[in-house]
């Protein structure tokens, strides 16, 4: 029998969550006897043991994770490079497809000076394709957000505010593009109804091939810690 913590509440059912250390909590309803959680967790046993493994695995490649001189990372679809300049300021070089740090920076600090140079590169791109499909969509948000969420790579709130976060600029163009476009429908669409869908595939007919391509990325950045 697998050792988990209950967590007891007004729920009405039963769920499992494999924490990222693999570790097990069982949320049930306040008064379901222990033998009956027991028994629901043994009868998961195979599932918890195909997630467990997975998310222990990119818990452990996530503390593993951090970036060097030489490393390459990537913005906007292709491999750039990490290296040492001497220089007092980080620069990014679209030219050599090169992020220049200071020589001078310690190696746990790289990647947040990484970070910060996306979060400026993501703020300037995304806001010049979202003034272009803007214009073609004939949508007016009234904010443009670069965001540090962990689980979403855009949003459109209730009052047609779109939010993206900074991580979408190491996506291609067209799929960056794509997602901008999601956002953007949801102006005039705020749910994924055939109409939603309809607008989308209006502006990007191969919009499935870039929701895979997203979808791979975002398996990737999940073995990596970009927090």
């Amino acid at each position: 029998m697998r050792r988990y913590t209950i967590t007891r509440s007004n729920r009405k059912t039963i769920a499992i969550k494999i924490n990222k250390d693999s570790s097990l909590e069982v949320k049930a309803p306040i008064n379901l006897p222990k033998d009956k959680i027991d028994a629901f967790v043994n009868s998961k046993e195979k599932w918890i043991d195909k997630h467990s493994k997975r998310i222990f695995n990119n818990y452990f490649l996530k503390k593993q994770f951090e970036l060097n001189f030489g490393d390459f990372v990537l913005l906007r679809g292709q491999n750039n490079q990490i290296k040492s300049f001497n220089g007092k300021t980080a620069i990014y070089n679209n030219y050599k497809k090169i992020f220049f740090i200071p020589e001078t920076a310690e190696k746990n600090q790289i990647k947040a000076i990484i970070i910060e140079l996306y979060k400026k590169i993501a703020h300037n791109h995304i806001n010049k394709r979202v003034n272009y499909f803007k214009n073609k969509m004939n949508v007016k948000p009234i904010k443009i957000g670069i965001t540090s969420a962990k689980t979403r790579w855009g949003s459109c709130s209730g009052k047609n505010s779109v939010n993206f976060s900074w991580k979408l600029i190491m996506a291609d163009d067209k799929t960056i593009d794509y997602v901008i476009i999601h956002e953007l429908a949801h102006i005039k669409q705020h749910n994924h109804s055939k109409k939603f869908w309809n607008i989308v595939e209006s502006i990007m007919p191969d919009y499935p091939e870039q929701k895979k391509k997203l979808k791979i990325l975002g398996e990737k950045l999940n073995k990596e810690n970009w927090d």
